[in-house]
């Protein structure tokens, strides 16, 4: 890593093109908390809000993950991780997708606190996350 890449590290909740978050879509909550708790030694904190479950991964009180149940419109969906990516804002990056050959298969929507954020595939069928992220300064 070159001293200029230190002295101005990257903060992937702001730079457009950085993946920033990763999270766990499954059946199952209780027996991924178990499983990845001791797999990686997480410490699991329980954030959930009003209309649904989330379990947030942490590191020595650094979040690295988040857990949801599988959402309504996703049932039959397997258990999967996904990336998120951060991009300047979702609604043009949704449209760029489009325009380069891709889907957008859940059309962008907020989520309370933290961003907009939408599900695009690519050109070849994978799938990921963007997200704008609210300003919190």
């Amino acid at each position: 890593m070159s001293d200029t890449a230190n002295k101005n590290p990257i903060n992937p909740m702001k730079q457009h093109g950085a993946f920033s978050w990763n999270e766990l879509t499954t059946t199952d909550m209780e027996g991924a908390k178990s499983f990845y708790q001791k797999m990686f030694n997480w410490q699991m904190e329980d954030v959930s809000g009003d209309d649904m479950p989330y379990m947030m991964a942490k590191i020595a009180d650094q979040q690295v993950a988040g857990f949801m149940p599988t959402p309504p419109e996703a049932n039959g969906m397997p258990p999967m991780w996904g990336g998120y990516v951060t991009v300047d804002d979702v609604d043009t990056s949704a449209k760029q997708a489009i325009e380069l050959g891709g889907t957008v298969l859940l059309e962008a929507r907020d989520i309370p606190e933290v961003g907009r954020f939408c599900v695009i595939s690519d050109p070849q069928g994978a799938t990921l996350s963007l997200i704008t992220y609210f300003d919190k300064s």
